[in-house]
């Protein structure tokens, strides 16, 4: 977007891709349009979210004007992210949140086994991640609530039963089911340029039992069918076994594309228990505005000791974290 928008700008956006509720999509589409710098660069950017902004608010008229008659869901983000785990019948999702959380979904031979989204925390070293097993999504079945819990999650497991025939089939169908409701199962996440209808989400392809012995085949069928897939994100999963485990952990918690720091008080010990995540390649303010705003608003510089060594160096507000940095704040 060559539009020179501030970085408040892409704060607001990532808020609207986020939120949870049309409510919020409005507030989050509002915010944009007085954040967007105004010029002939932007004007197409302009007209979008005002198209966006009248069609939510129509929404959101409807919304309230028409009884509850569906559920929904919502799921406050714990932890260093969230991660929705989707598929078609029997592909391994409730066996991944049972495997990789302390949560005890349903697992069984016959599908159709998940009725409502269920959430488990995942342990990774010093952090844990949500993850949210769904309901199978098919041709004839797409919970209303499913686009809304995918577009504003953080990433998708996208789950692939490697021992299965019907698994390629199963699999586009869901890459289809989304993308005719507007959200894209993708190698990044964020907007369609020009369309803020339409949302990329970060998606790695879990193919579990992943030993089985015609599984080449069952993927060559898979890109075969679904050839805009080929280049997905993929982790081969053998769930009994702990290494495979162990790598498909490793593999979600690179796809936040989150980085630790952690955090200390003038004259105070290190605090390594709860380390703060935020999105790589983010800046010593980007940290003092989550500790606190008013911290974030007074801060002039800060100390930092770099992962692994003694040496400790004074920064300033606008210079780039690193993972695992131990940060002393100023204001």
């Amino acid at each position: 977007m060559a539009v020179n928008a501030p970085p408040q700008y892409f704060k607001a956006e990532e808020e609207y891709r986020r939120a949870g509720t049309l409510q919020e999509q409005v507030d989050g589409l509002e915010k944009m349009l007085v954040l967007l710098p105004k010029h002939k660069a932007s004007e197409k950017v302009q007209a979008d979210l005002k198209s966006r902004l009248k069609d939510v608010k129509a929404q959101l008229q409807v919304e309230k004007s028409t009884p509850k008659k569906v559920k929904t869901f919502r799921f406050p983000r714990q932890g260093a992210g969230q991660v929705m785990l989707i598929g078609g019948p029997n592909g391994g999702k409730s066996r991944i949140l049972k495997e990789l959380t302390n949560a005890e979904p349903e697992v069984a031979p016959y599908p159709f086994t998940t009725r409502e989204p269920m959430p488990g925390m995942m342990p990774w070293e010093d952090i844990v991640v949500q993850l949210i097993d769904t309901p199978p999504i098919t041709d004839s079945l797409c919970e209303p609530y499913m686009p809304n819990l995918i577009r504003s999650t953080d990433a998708v497991l996208l789950c692939f039963d490697g021992s299965s025939d019907d698994a390629p089939e199963h699999t586009a169908e869901v890459i289809k089911q989304m993308a005719d409701r507007k959200t894209l199962l993708s190698s990044q996440t964020g907007f369609v340029e020009d369309d803020f209808s339409m949302v990329r989400v970060r998606t790695l392809l879990t193919i579990t039992r992943a030993d089985d012995p015609g599984l080449a085949d069952r993927l060559a069928f898979f890109e075969e069918i679904c050839p805009e897939q080929k280049d997905l994100q993929r982790e081969l999963v053998e769930l009994d076994r702990p290494e495979s485990v162990a790598a498909l952990k490793n593999r979600i918690y690179e796809l936040l594309g989150v980085m630790r720091c952690y955090t200390k008080a003038p004259g105070k010990p290190a605090d390594y228990s709860s380390p703060f995540t935020l999105p790589i390649g983010s800046k010593v303010v980007d940290l003092a505005e989550k500790v606190h705003q008013e911290i974030g608003e007074k801060l002039k510089f800060a100390k930092i000791w770099p992962f692994g060594k003694s040496d400790m160096k004074t920064v300033g507000r606008d210079d780039v974290l690193q993972d695992r940095d131990l940060v002393e704040l100023h204001t």
